[in-house]
């Protein structure tokens, strides 16, 4: 009977109906977790855009001020939130005298963790294959742990040991020696405060805070070289330092770029270490060691008097920096994309690599 209704073409019975249910059941949890996962892939995005139209609104009324002069403005004068004279710029209202260019803080944001980042990827980088290669196995844990257990450290603990204890430091033993490479290296050229205040501590401090991020995930992908790759070039006669130059560095150079783009946004939006450290001058550094102000450490520390502004100029000049910090990390991270995906598409000595 059950062949005939088969044929005829009736519905299924039996392990044939349980198969179809089953099978029903399947699908639609797989729309359901297809629907699930796209929200939440689409959330960070979401996100993203709500951020940027919402800083992009805030932000136009100061950038119309400006006369579109963001990057060519050397001030950023926001002392006259009291004053009762207003003016009138493009058909925008601000404080008398106000002026909200930008390049101060875009130069002080990028020299800071430019110099952050060149002093980091060689030490984390250094530090790492010296855990991996040389140090004895029994010593490479409880180093390791301790590399970890400082990327915990909260960026304000380092702000206020710069401050208090490493930048007088400095500026009392370190600052004196290096104005005497000024006659070769013209850049360490110049006076410094004495309580080590200004860029050059700023960014040391950044260099220590970057390191763990850098150097953790480098360990890892030192780990995933193949052994057979390490031990092929031992067994050829290379020295450790040869073969480290000519598979591990090959192999995970991608993945070393991709990490000291990670320490770099780090650097690019870290606030309160840099804040009580740099200095918070509204004009570039004149040297090395000069005051200056970064994007993220003006907005910390002048948003609360902004709120004082009658206007309202000041808070939309604060949504006109976060916009530029948004923007500059934007275009570090794609540009860093673009980097490891054009790398990674290239031979390398022992494989694609990671």
């Amino acid at each position: 009977m059950i062949l005939v209704r088969r044929r005829a073409g009736g519905p299924p019975t039996g392990p044939a109906r349980v198969a179809r249910t089953r099978s029903h059941e399947l699908s639609t949890g797989d729309r359901v977790l297809q629907w699930v996962s796209g929200v939440a892939a689409t959330i960070p995005l979401a996100g993203l855009l709500f951020i940027t139209i919402i800083l992009v609104v805030w932000a136009i009324p100061a950038i119309i001020y400006s006369g579109f002069t963001v990057f060519t403005s050397d001030k950023f004068f926001i002392g006259s939130f009291y004053n009762p004279n207003f003016s009138s710029v493009n058909g925008i209202v601000a404080p008398y005298g106000a002026s909200y260019g930008a390049l101060t803080f875009i130069v002080g944001t990028l020299t800071s963790s430019l110099i952050a980042l060149v002093l980091a990827v060689p030490i984390s980088v250094g530090g790492v294959l010296m855990l991996s290669e040389w140090i004895p196995r029994r010593l490479e844990g409880p180093l390791s742990t301790f590399l970890e257990l400082l990327a915990g450290i909260p960026s304000v603990v380092f702000g206020f040991w710069g401050l208090t204890v490493f930048g007088p430091f400095l500026g009392a033993h370190i600052f004196p020696a290096l104005s005497h490479l000024g006659v070769i290296l013209p850049f360490f050229k110049g006076s410094w405060a004495y309580n080590g205040q200004g860029l050059l501590t700023a960014s040391l401090v950044l260099t220590l805070m970057i390191i763990p991020i850098i150097a953790s995930t480098t360990r890892q992908l030192v780990k995933r070289v193949p052994v057979l790759a390490s031990e092929g070039a031992m067994a050829l006669g290379m020295t450790k330092y040869e073969m480290v130059r000519v598979v591990t560095i090959p192999y995970v150079r991608t993945g070393i770029i991709a990490s000291a783009l990670l320490g770099w946004g780090r650097a690019l939006g870290e606030t309160i270490a840099v804040l009580l450290i740099i200095g918070m001058a509204n004009n570039p550094p004149v040297n090395i060691y000069g005051t200056t102000s970064t994007l993220a450490s003006t907005i910390a520390a002048d948003l609360d008097s902004a709120f004082s502004d009658g206007t309202g100029m000041a808070v939309r000049a604060m949504a006109m920096l976060g916009l530029l910090l948004l923007i500059m990390s934007l275009i570090t991270n794609l540009t860093g994309r673009l980097v490891v995906r054009r790398i990674s598409s290239e031979a390398l000595p022992v494989g694609r690599g990671v």
